[in-house]
């Protein structure tokens, strides 16, 4: 019987036709093939869209540990004080000489910041990773064998056969290297994975709070576990090459895994946002780069669908097939072609973006206000930091009795070196973090477009001029006479100051920078500041030696490069306590300007 419909019906097909060949180029079926999904080609991409993102921020998170990781063990400098005092009794330093030690590793930390963040914002931060595994294990390997092999020849007292005192300093010159290497490697990291996230103060607290925890830390691991017997069995001081050793087998590893796990997500992005701030300033115009891209002919937008599909005649599937396989030949290689273009393309506006924000922050007065000001706070801090450990024993009576009955050591009255470094740790860890925090949460918005807000705001200088008032009053603690000389137990107050005030400094000068000039030259630009405290702390240092030394030629009852009293710090606290009032005056006035210039700070 003849069929009443005489349409074609889809089930009327030859189930066992011949079907056009996938092309084996791996190409996707197109619009008007046989087997074309519109649909399902949506969902695909949505799916691959949303692996694409969770794969971002995987790595985002991954990247957060990773420096975070990285800067809970790369500020072991900070551990200076606790066995700095052993370069005294067992090499028979000067005091001269330890801070030339101390000094020596200040300038390898700070000197080298612009050339690092140079590298890390142009070459990304894993090879900065690399090298600071190599250059803390060869800094720290150098000082635990030149502190093995006992007095230099030149010692001023018992000279003996150990390695020359260059070596030690060589050492801690590549020791102050590596800190700075992988210190910054972190928190560039930090600061431009989080560049556009709503707390990203916090986000770049959390590394800069565990580099001031790193001190703490390992610390504790040296004067805990890694100290040497005494005679009778009972624990003594903290085994110098022992711990030296141990710093840079962790070190070397930590760096190694920072390598691996230091990751930029979206840079594009960050070059695109920095590109459209100098759109709006209007300073494109004048650039050379974008008249000469202006004038590059248009890239074929390969990849789109011709709305001329070239049929076959239907007398062969294989010509049919040989035109797919020629045509997805043809795409694939004018996809590769355009993709190394445009990223020739990114990286040409990527070098320029960063030479021309590294030329406005250099010529911009409120940066050198800014960076003078850090460098009259942050050497003060490295110096008291530096020298606590040699300020204890000035705070002891000549009569102490370290030993009880019992052959247990007893702490001095000013505290052990350790418990300061604990403290000092302790209070910048919570500071960074406190500051961090508020400065997300009561910051004004840095987006002009952002709608008003009802809620309460103040600027981030309402908390960085009074962290800067508590490190003036730590050092007027140390320098008024019958305060800390009197009553060396509130040395420990003026330890607490100090952390708090150094801490909440060195979290909120950062994200200042990150907020005024952008993130996208993070590295660069903080570097450049960074680089200031090498100078504060040499002088600081210097003076401190100065007075130390002066005070103890002075004392005709002690043994020779020892002092005690108030004369051996006195002067030198005060003179501190002068530099941070002229660094809140310069934070003052660049806040200031700031206001008159409507810059949300």
């Amino acid at each position: 019987m003849a069929p009443t419909n005489p349409g074609i019906d889809a089930l009327d097909f030859d189930a066992n036709r011949r079907r056009r060949r996938r092309s084996s180029s791996g190409s996707r079926p197109r619009p008007g093939d046989d087997d074309f999904d519109f649909m399902g080609q949506v969902a695909e991409e949505i799916i691959e869209r949303d692996r694409m993102r969770m794969r971002r921020e995987v790595i985002r998170v991954l990247s957060f540990v990773s420096a975070v990781l990285s800067c809970l063990c790369a500020g072991s400098i900070t551990s200076f004080s606790l066995y700095g005092a052993r370069f005294l009794q067992d090499l028979h330093y000067t005091q001269f000489r330890v801070n030339i030690v101390s000094i020596s590793a200040e300038l390898g930390l700070y000197l080298v910041v612009p050339l690092f963040g140079y590298i890390c914002d142009r070459y990304s931060p894993p090879p900065l990773s690399l090298l600071s595994s190599i250059l803390f294990g060869t800094g720290y390997l150098l000082a635990a064998y030149t502190y093995k092999s006992g007095p230099p020849p030149d010692a001023a007292t018992h000279p003996g056969n150990g390695w020359p005192f260059g070596v030690m300093v060589l050492a801690f010159v590549l020791i102050g290297a590596g800190t700075c290497s992988m210190y910054l490697s972190a928190v560039a990291t930090c600061a431009k994975n989080f560049a556009n996230a709503k707390y990203r103060g916090f986000m770049l607290a959390v590394p800069i709070a565990a580099f001031g925890l790193s001190g703490m830390w390992e610390s504790q691991v040296g004067a805990h576990l890694l100290y040497e017997r005494l005679p009778n069995g009972h624990k003594g001081e903290v085994d110098v090459f022992k711990y030296f050793v141990f710093l840079a087998g962790t070190l070397i590893g930590v760096g190694l895994l920072g390598t691996l796990g230091l990751r930029i997500v979206d840079e594009e992005e960050l070059i695109e946002h920095g590109v459209e701030n100098l759109e709006r300033s209007g300073l494109l115009d004048e650039s050379e780069f974008y008249r000469d891209t202006s004038r590059a002919p248009t890239p074929v937008n390969y990849g789109t669908i011709s709305s001329d599909e070239e049929e076959g005649d239907g007398s062969g599937a294989d010509s049919d097939d040989d035109l797919d396989s020629q045509a997805d030949l043809l795409l694939s290689e004018s996809q590769l072609i355009k993709k190394h273009e445009e990223t020739r393309r990114l990286r040409r506006k990527k070098y320029w973006l960063l030479n021309h924000a590294t030329h406005a922050f250099l010529t911009d007065r409120t940066m050198w206000l800014l960076a003078v000001g850090f460098f009259l706070v942050t050497g003060p801090g490295e110096a008291y930091i530096n020298n606590l450990g040699t300020i204890i024993p000035t705070l002891t009576p000549k009569d102490y009795n370290f030993v009880d009955g019992d052959g247990n050591i007893i702490a001095p009255p000013a505290g052990q070196a350790s418990s300061h470094v604990s403290i000092i740790a302790l209070a910048s860890t919570f500071a960074r973090l406190f500051t961090g925090t508020l400065s997300d949460l009561f910051a004004p918005p840095s987006n002009p477009a952002s709608p008003p807000s009802a809620r309460f705001h103040f600027s981030r200088l309402s908390l960085l001029i009074p962290s800067a008032f508590l490190l003036l009053l730590c050092f007027l603690n140390l320098g008024i006479r019958p305060l800390v000389s009197a009553h060396p137990s509130l040395f420990l107050i003026s330890s607490a100051l100090l952390g708090l005030g150094y801490g909440a400094c060195f979290s909120l000068v950062p994200i200042i920078i990150s907020v005024v000039w952008g993130v996208e030259n993070f590295a660069t630009n903080w570097g450049v500041v960074a680089m200031m405290p090498a100078g504060g702390a040499a002088v600081w240092s210097v003076v401190y030696s100065v007075a130390y030394s002066s005070a103890s030629n002075k004392e005709a009852d002690t043994a020779e490069g020892e002092c005690h009293g108030y004369l051996c710090f006195g002067a030198w606290a005060w003179g501190c306590a002068a530099s941070v009032t002229l660094a809140i005056c310069c934070w003052c006035v660049a806040w200031r300007v700031w206001k008159a210039r409507r810059v949300v700070v």
